[in-house]
């Protein structure tokens, strides 16, 4: 007699538990703003609000008993473990914020965390990657200044 698959209840839960708290942080945000009419706490809220519903939709599909099983890759090689290299490369530049964000300001950082994250998927346009991310994190510094939240020093060793 075979057992059941188990049901991954977990992963629907914990879309949930992490909806549940970006709603919550949402709501100790300003959910008003001058000028755009919508502030900082609306789209935490909305986020939050969204994965609630994706974690419902997940536990849903789970309890019909749909599998999650891996789903195959073009280019991919069915027996190929994860390259630790692309983790390596992808971790530094999910942590270079913690290092960078204080004396190099955002633009910068999202630069830098942007290239390294693009080496992690094998590119090797290091100067276009810069440009890019550079690019990116002026816009969304400018963004978020324009909603008034301030994400910091836009380039604290010019004093900008």
């Amino acid at each position: 007699m075979t057992t059941p698959p188990r049901r991954p209840w977990w992963l629907g839960l914990a879309v949930m538990a992490i909806g549940a708290v970006w709603l919550y942080e949402g709501g100790t945000l300003p959910q008003i703003g001058g000028y755009a009419a919508l502030g900082p706490g609306f789209f935490v809220s909305a986020v939050g609000a969204a994965l609630i519903v994706l974690g419902g939709q997940l536990l849903v599909q789970i309890a019909r008993g749909e599998t999650f099983a891996p789903q195959e890759v073009e280019n991919a090689e069915a027996d190929a473990g994860a390259s630790r290299p692309a983790l390596l490369w992808a971790a530094a530049g999910a942590a270079l914020p913690l290092l960078t964000m204080q004396p190099l300001g955002f633009p910068l950082t999202a630069m830098g965390s942007f290239a390294l994250v693009t080496r992690a998927f094998g590119s090797r346009r290091v100067a276009f990657d810069c440009a890019i991310g550079l690019a990116l994190g002026v816009i969304c510094w400018l963004g978020f200044s324009q909603l008034g939240v301030s994400l910091g020093a836009a380039f604290p060793p010019a004093g900008w």
